[in-house]
């Protein structure tokens, strides 16, 4: 994220959005202004996920907040697609093959070999290091089956260890 120039905020909130969020690409396209409510302490976003499902997305990044607010009030947006092409009609959203070009330019200038579904599942696995339940985990990644969530259920082994040890000093006590 810090490869992106900090002239190219539209770049810069829809990868971080895709990287704190855990949505995929075409969710994240597919936003309209009026699927994200910024109420403060309460900022959430209404995805349309895969099979026509509908979900909320808790937005509980605070970077990702201030740069979302930052984004709509520099485009002045009020409806429509929320990521626009930058050329041609301003109300065309952005299209997945130019996103995909510019988040492979940014991953070449950090020298980094990654794919845009890298972010979510990097989103997936920091969640299940961070202790979170596959039950959470697969509502925020909107997955119909816990099947599909049990992929990230490998913890990292210091984490893995953190809560064995935790576990052992309850008994103890």
């Amino acid at each position: 994220l810090r490869s992106i120039p900090a002239d190219r905020l539209r770049d810069r909130v829809l990868f971080t959005l895709l990287a704190t969020t855990g949505l995929r690409i075409g969710e994240a396209l597919a936003l309209h202004v009026e699927d994200v409510d910024l109420t403060r302490n309460d900022e959430r976003l209404s995805v349309l996920g895969k099979g026509g499902r509908r979900r909320t997305v808790l937005l509980d990044d605070p970077e990702l907040v201030r740069l979302l607010r930052r984004y709509l009030r520099q485009t002045g947006y009020q409806r429509g697609p929320l990521f626009r092409a930058e050329r041609g009609q301003a109300l065309t959203a952005l299209r997945y093959q130019s996103v995909q070009a510019r988040f492979s330019q940014y991953a070449a200038t950090a020298d980094l070999a990654a794919s845009l579904h890298d972010l979510r599942h990097g989103h997936a696995q920091a969640l299940v290091n961070d202790g979170i339940s596959l039950a959470t985990i697969r509502k925020r990644l909107g997955h119909a089956n816990i099947n599909t969530t049990l992929r990230y259920a490998e913890q990292a082994e210091v984490v893995a260890d953190a809560e064995l040890r935790g576990r052992q000093r309850l008994r103890r006590s």
